[in-house]
């Protein structure tokens, strides 16, 4: 089985950025939506709809650069802290490790391949069936 490959960037992880923004928008935004509701009258789902993304809107854009400053100011997002440096090294190893043997089985750790009649080399074209033939 082939290891997984990984990368590794630095800077913002945009993909942390945007799944904290949906869950703070969601937890903090719908509240204060809902309470601002209360002070406007609005009589038709349409204008209730209309008041949730006239308010709603910016209260996401807000959550998203206080997100997006948050993460660039103190590397938030990144996969883990320098704790998890140790567990990503052995996690390399092992790929690596894992493909060696791989390589190995493939290569066949040597020249010699053995068979139903015995050891044969690895480039050899003669089949079980080109002795026999021989002897006749």
């Amino acid at each position: 089985m082939q290891p997984v490959e990984r990368a590794e960037y630095e800077g913002v992880d945009y993909a942390w950025v945007m799944q904290t923004t949906f869950v703070v928008t969601i937890l903090v935004g719908a509240p204060v939506v809902a309470l601002l509701s209360t002070l406007v009258t609005l009589e038709t789902w349409g204008a209730r709809a209309a008041f949730a993304v006239r308010v709603g809107a910016p209260i996401w854009f807000v959550t998203a650069v206080a997100v997006a400053l948050y993460a660039r100011r103190s590397d938030a997002g990144d996969g883990g802290s320098d704790g998890d440096a140790t567990a990503g090294a052995e996690r390399d190893a092992d790929a690596d490790s894992s493909a060696e043997r791989d390589a190995d089985a493939a290569a066949g750790d040597g020249d010699a391949v053995t068979g139903d009649d015995g050891p044969e080399t690895a480039g050899s074209t003669a089949g079980p069936t080109d002795g026999a033939e021989k002897g006749d």
